[in-house]
C-alpha cells in the first residue's frame, strides 16, 4: 500500500546524525530516520534545525521515510517510482547524481546511454523510463535552457576528456557526499592544472570550503 492519503509531508527538527544512507532528525526527543539520495549534502546543517520534505513508503514489512531538500526533488522521485522496475532504492540512486535537470534532459532526448549508468538501470529499464516519463516532466523543462533559451549542452555535465585523474577525483568527491553543483564550482580552477587524483581532491575540498 502506497499513497499520499496518510503521509508525513515534512519533518522539522534538529539534524542529529548523518550516515551513508540516511539522516536522523530529532523532533522533540523522537529521532526520525530519513533515507536520502545524498545524506552528506545536509552536512552543513548538522546540529541545526532544518526542514526535510518526505515521502512515506509503506510495505507489509516496513514503513520508511525518504527525504528531500525540496518538493520538486520529491516529485521527481515520485515520478520515477511510477516506472515499472524502479523502486525507492533505484529512484534515490538516480537522484544521487545531483543533477535532476540532466536526468530529465536524458529522458526527453531518449539518451539511454546516460540512464544505464545508474545502479540497477539496464537497457530495458532505461527504455521504460523514457516511455513512461518523456513529455510528462514539464516542471523541470524550463531549467534545461540556458540564459539565451538554448538547450544546455551535455558537455556541461561532463569533465574534459583525457584527464583521468580529474575524473577519478570527481567520482571520489561524489562518494564523499558532495553533489555536482558543489563540485562544478571548483572545476574551472582545476581543469587547467596537472595534478594527481589525490591532489585534485585536496584542492577541490579547499576550494569548496572557501565558498
Amino acid at each position: 500500500m502506497q499513497g499520499r492519503d496518510s503521509v508525513i509531508e515534512f519533518v522539522t527538527g534538529k539534524l542529529s546524525d548523518i550516515d551513508t544512507e540516511y539522516i536522523v532528525i530529532d523532533v522533540n526527543g523522537i529521532g526520525y530516520l530519513v533515507y536520502c539520495a545524498n545524506p552528506f549534502s545536509f552536512r552543513k546543517e548538522e546540529g541545526e534545525t532544518l526542514t526535510v520534505y518526505t515521502y512515506q513508503h509503506v510495505r507489509e514489512d516496513a514503513i520508511k521515510l525518504f527525504g528531500f531538500h525540496n518538493r520538486s526533488e520529491r516529485r521527481l522521485f515520485e515520478k520515477l517510482l511510477q516506472v515499472s522496475g524502479i523502486g525507492p532504492k533505484g529512484a534515490l540512486a538516480i537522484l544521487a547524481s545531483g543533477a535532476p535537470e540532466r536526468v530529465v534532459q536524458a529522458i526527453e532526448e531518449e539518451d539511454e546511454r546516460f540512464l544505464v549508468q545508474f545502479p540497477g538501470v539496464g537497457k530495458k529499464t532505461a527504455r521504460q523510463i523514457i516511455l513512461d516519463l518523456k513529455g510528462k516532466l514539464p516542471e523541470w523543462m524550463p531549467s534545461l535552457l540556458d540564459k539565451n533559451g538554448d538547450p544546455v549542452p551535455e558537455s556541461a555535465f561532463k569533465q574534459q576528456k583525457g584527464n583521468e585523474e580529474l575524473d577519478e577525483a570527481v567520482e571520489a568527491l561524489r562518494a564523499l557526499g558532495y553533489v555536482d553543483r558543489e563540485i562544478k564550482r571548483a572545476l574551472p580552477k582545476l581543469k587547467d592544472k596537472e595534478m594527481t587524483t589525490d591532489g585534485y581532491i585536496k584542492e577541490a575540498l579547499k576550494l569548496m570550503l572557501q565558498v
